[in-house]
Parts: structure tokens; C-alpha cells; sequence
């Protein structure tokens, strides 16, 4: 079996993009995704997308963890699905995307791509986790996937491997653990990002869901204006904007880039 595919990333966020509007790839093969996504040996990627039918939306968007787990959705692969799923004649240039976390709607205008959120969720701000036998104010939000964030000094000096493993896998966050982030405010509405993922567990160079999360909860805690003007480890620039309510936020958004890498076949070989 070989199956046709698109690389692309979003601010550095790696993803395999895969046409299964016939729904004949085999999702059930989590192994075989896992490979895929594995560097070196695969493709390599943080995570598949899948394009296929829906009944609510103009396409609907799946995602694949790099060990093979399915999980609600992702904000910098929802900007790439989007653009492709535009080019490739499944969606108009403003559309609706059907994901496990709910709707979401994009508007592709060239490599850029606005997203609009599904409306955050499980706000928890000021908790206290013991992370390494010291304390730290954590806060958590869920963008789609459940994150944690912490506000940090120095963002260089941050151990986001060890750390975030920490966090990850803290009892608080139990059964399904969240992804952990670190933010440093640099100007009156700007920040700095670097997150861990559930998932991949190592940092990755971008997350958008991740950077929505940081946005909301430094602009819900006073520290910035907005939008928010949101740099990850890769160096891009993104933005976030929202509208702040008593119960959280609403009309999330989250722009930045969705770039063509290459295209190609992978072959599933039993092994």
C-alpha cells in the first residue's frame, strides 16, 4: 500500500498531511503512524492530519500524535489542513473544520492562516504544583488540548525538557496529563513561548494551541495587551486575540503561517 502525502509546518510545527477524503487510510494502525512520524526512519513529523468528509463541516480534520495516539485537535496543523484542504478544491477560503475538540472556522489568505478557536475551557489559574521539590504558580486552560503555564523570568534559562516532563505527568493533570508551557513577557503585549508536548514528550519548536493557551491566560492575569504578539523557540511570529469574559474568553484567534515543505509517497511495509 502507498500512500500519497504533504509535508508542511506551521512556525516550524512539522506535520505529514494526508487526502483521505475516501477514507481508506487505516487509522487503526497506530504502528504504523508511529513509524511514519518517526525521524530518521520516517517521514518524521509531530504529528498526521487526515482530511475526510464530514456531515457538519467542509472537511473534517484528524490528528495524530507521533506515538500513534489520536487527540482532539492542533492549532499550527489546523492552519496547514486548512490551506491545503483550500488548495486542494475540499474547502472555500473561509471554511469550517469539524475536529474531536469541536468546530473550529480558518480563512486562508496566501501562506497566512487566521483560525478561530473552539472557546477555551477548565480555566484553573494560580495553582500551586511542587515541580522538583520547589513551588510553582501554575495555570491551566484547555485550547483544545488541556495545557498548563507557567510564567517565567528567563524563558533561556528554563530546563523545558525535565521540567516539563514534570509537569506532564504531575498527579494534578492525571489520567490524560497535559502538555506544559513557560512564558516570559517581553513588552506590553508580546511574549515568549516554549512549550513540551504530550505526545511527543520533548519540546517542540512551536505549538498553537500551546501559544493560544499563554496568550489567554497572560491577558486573563493583566500582563499583556492584545492582541497578543506570541514568539515560540522557532523565532516565528504569531498572533493571538481574543475577547476576555467573566467566565474566560471568546472569539479566540490564532494567525500565522502554513508553509508547503514537499510532497510524496510512503509505502506501509508489514514489519
Amino acid at each position: 500500500m502507498q500512500t500519497a502525502f504533504w509535508k508542511m509546518h506551521g512556525a516550524s510545527n512539522d506535520f505529514i498531511l494526508i487526502d483521505d477524503r475516501t477514507l481508506t487510510f487505516p487509522v487503526e494502525d497506530s504502528a504504523w503512524i508511529a513509524r511514519m512520524a518517526t525521524r530518521r526512519t520516517g517521514v518524521g513529523c509531530e504529528g498526521v492530519i487526515l482530511i475526510q468528509p464530514s456531515e457538519t463541516s467542509d472537511f473534517r480534520m484528524r490528528f495524530f500524535n507521533p506515538d500513534g495516539a489520536e487527540v482532539e485537535m492542533c492549532g499550527n496543523g489546523a492552519r496547514c489542513v486548512a490551506r491545503l484542504a483550500h488548495e486542494l478544491d475540499a474547502a472555500p477560503e473561509q471554511m469550517t473544520i469539524e475536529t474531536v475538540a469541536g468546530q473550529l472556522r480558518a480563512q486562508v489568505n496566501g501562506t497566512q492562516v487566521r483560525l478561530w478557536m473552539t472557546p477555551p475551557k477548565d480555566w484553573h489559574l494560580n495553582m500551586m504544583l511542587n515541580l522538583k521539590d520547589q513551588e510553582h504558580t501554575c495555570h491551566a486552560v484547555n485550547t483544545g488540548v488541556p495545557h498548563a503555564v507557567i510564567q517565567v523570568a528567563d524563558i533561556d534559562e528554563v530546563p523545558v525538557q525535565e521540567l516539563g516532563a514534570a509537569i506532564r505527568y504531575h498527579a494534578a493533570f492525571a489520567p490524560t496529563g497535559t502538555n506544559a508551557n513557560f512564558m516570559q513577557v517581553t513588552g506590553p503585549d508580546s511574549l515568549r513561548v516554549r512549550t513540551y508536548e504530550r505526545g511527543v514528550e520533548a519540546e517542540t519548536l512551536a505549538c498553537g494551541t500551546g501559544m493560544v493557551a499563554c496568550g489567554l491566560v497572560a491577558g486573563k492575569l493583566g500582563l499583556v495587551s492584545q492582541p497578543v504578539r506570541i514568539t515560540p523557540a522557532s523565532g516565528d511570529l504569531l498572533e493571538v486575540a481574543f475577547s476576555l469574559t467573566e467566565a474566560g474568553a471568546d472569539a479566540v484567534t490564532l494567525l500565522g503561517p502554513a508553509m508547503h515543505v514537499f510532497e510524496g509517497t510512503i509505502r506501509r511495509d508489514a514489519n
